[in-house]
């Protein structure tokens, strides 16, 4: 045992305790229901659990727990759209009803322009204002290169900006 780095179990722990709430609120924007969210957020965790000794770089851990957050999510939407692929419709995630009352008309269209937004430009967004990561924390999450977020964020945001006027 290496004394001078903490046990697995103090790591994820101690990231759980930090980081658990913040993921999830990304899984539910990105997923649109609180159950799954936690869902996805509990398999990242548990994946990190099985993998954590094999892991090159155990200060990393928090950056490969957002790329299974996402990742995850993506699987997810992914399930979902399969059946709906064979029906020919497709049911966009409903917000609960406590969400609806809670969230102002203006909050509630960025939201639903959102998820009408590519996924990749949806993830992007989302990390960068949502959970408030730089654009190196946002390629490392997403597995692309800090120049590949820049553009997508300026395309992402365009876009965004035609649908809330679309809204209008």
């Amino acid at each position: 045992m290496d004394l001078g780095r903490p046990e697995p179990a103090e790591t994820i722990s101690g990231l759980y305790a930090e980081h658990a709430l913040g993921l999830t609120r990304l899984a539910l924007v990105m997923i649109g229901d609180r159950e799954s969210a936690e869902d996805v957020v509990q398999e990242a965790f548990l994946g990190l659990h099985r993998r954590f000794g094999r892991l090159r770089d155990p200060d990393k851990a928090l950056v490969y727990l957002r790329s299974a957050v996402l990742n995850n999510a993506r699987s997810v939407l992914r399930r979902r759209r399969l059946p709906s692929w064979f029906a020919g419709t497709y049911a966009p995630p409903v917000w609960s009803a406590e969400s609806e009352v809670m969230l102002g008309d203006e909050r509630r269209a960025v939201m639903e322009a959102l998820q009408r937004l590519p996924g990749r430009r949806r993830e992007v967004l989302l990390l960068r204002f949502y959970a408030e990561l730089s654009e190196e924390e946002t390629a490392q999450a997403m597995g692309v290169s800090r120049g590949t977020v820049k553009s997508t964020t300026h395309r992402a945001l365009e876009a965004l900006g035609r649908l809330l006027e679309e809204h209008r």
